[in-house]
């Protein structure tokens, strides 16, 4: 019985991390969920156990991610409903061939999917020949490139203002992500590296920034758009995200396509 109790004081610790995390009162996530705001404070406070499918639907409207949910439902004493699959595996067949269409298409331009922790899981061949001539691994973490400033700013020409925006990429992943930890400390280290260095703003801000990477003697200008799964359940399908890449100008266009045809 004492076990019981502990377990619900862990869910309702858990639960009250959650709905302060996406800042949402007791009456807000009752109001969302449909569930009494008296019994999600009797679940926060372990005077009420939740069931299994109690547990999902509030994690459904908090938006916890998988893994998680997972820790969420082992906290109520359930057993885990979501697990990580690879792609060789029959059920995820069809995702395996979405993925390969989806990058095969995107050529001559670069395509990569990334994992929860920015290591590349899959790449295109243009990606994978444009990272190559950047000195970048196939399969690399990317957040780990983040340690090293000096190679960024030689591999990168607006290295600061590409920062700047990776610092607030990786602040809202990690929010999403209830405080990640990995993504939390690759954003404190890029701020770390560009503290006090004042962003120059002439007239009126671009439409997005380009990344501009110096390759051999030309300079490759990307801009990118990223997109995820819809209805995923599995946990590493959940997190990923495919990032396609687009050139910023007529030249870049170009230098892909010969690239490509290399």
């Amino acid at each position: 019985m004492a076990g019981d109790q502990t377990g619900e004081r862990q869910f309702g610790s858990m639960l009250r991390v959650w709905r302060n995390t996406r800042r949402l009162s007791q009456l807000d996530l009752a109001l969302a969920s449909d569930v009494s705001a008296r019994h999600i404070c009797f679940l926060e406070t372990g005077r009420a156990r939740p069931s299994r499918s109690m547990v999902i639907h509030l994690a459904e409207f908090l938006h916890v991610p998988h893994t998680d949910r997972n820790a969420l439902l082992n906290a109520a004493g359930f057993a885990p409903a979501y697990r990580a699959r690879t792609l060789d595996e029959e059920a995820m067949q069809p995702v395996e061939q979405a993925v390969t269409w989806m990058l095969e298409r995107h050529a001559p331009f670069p395509a990569i999917v990334l994992d929860r922790h920015w290591n590349i899981v899959r790449a295109n061949a243009p990606a994978a020949m444009m990272l190559s001539a950047a000195g970048i691994d196939a399969g690399a973490d990317m957040l780990s490139l983040f340690g090293d400033p000096a190679r960024l700013e030689a591999l990168i020409e607006n290295w600061q203002d590409v920062a700047r925006h990776m610092v607030l990429r990786l602040r809202t992943e990690a929010l999403h992500f209830g405080g990640d930890a990995v993504l939390s400390e690759a954003a404190d280290r890029l701020e770390t590296i560009i503290a006090g260095r004042d962003m120059p703003v002439d007239g009126t801000m671009p439409p997005f920034v380009p990344i501009r990477f110096r390759l051999g003697d030309g300079t490759l200008s990307l801009f990118s758009a990223i997109s995820q799964f819809g209805s995923a359940e599995d946990i590493a399908l959940a997190d990923w995200k495919l990032e396609l890449f687009f050139p910023a100008n007529e030249d870049s266009r170009q230098m892909l396509t010969a690239m490509a045809g290399a």
